[in-house]
């Protein structure tokens, strides 16, 4: 049963309003407001559209805990991969 258990897994009331308070701790810890969180963004999506195409509505970033660390993790949806041309200097 523990094999089809994984796929058919409900949540729970209790267990996502546990999982929303971890993500509330988590932001806490890591002492990052929302408006740094927004400024990291913003970074973020400026750096990447020098490479990349990207969606900015589809962004979802995002702190996880793993053990004792925090993680900062993103979705970006990339539309499509910018070309440059290589410079007569660069080879």
């Amino acid at each position: 049963m523990g094999f089809l258990d994984r796929f058919f897994r409900r949540e729970t009331p209790r267990k996502s309003a546990k999982e929303r308070l971890q993500l509330v701790l988590i932001h806490d810890r890591a002492d990052i407001s929302p408006g740094t969180m927004e400024l990291i963004r913003k970074d973020l999506i400026k750096v990447i559209s020098n490479y990349m195409v990207i969606s900015e509505e589809g962004i979802e970033m995002d702190l996880e805990r793993d053990g004792r660390s925090v993680a900062l993790v993103a979705s970006i949806p990339v539309l499509e991969v910018k070309r440059k041309r290589s410079r007569e200097g660069d080879k």
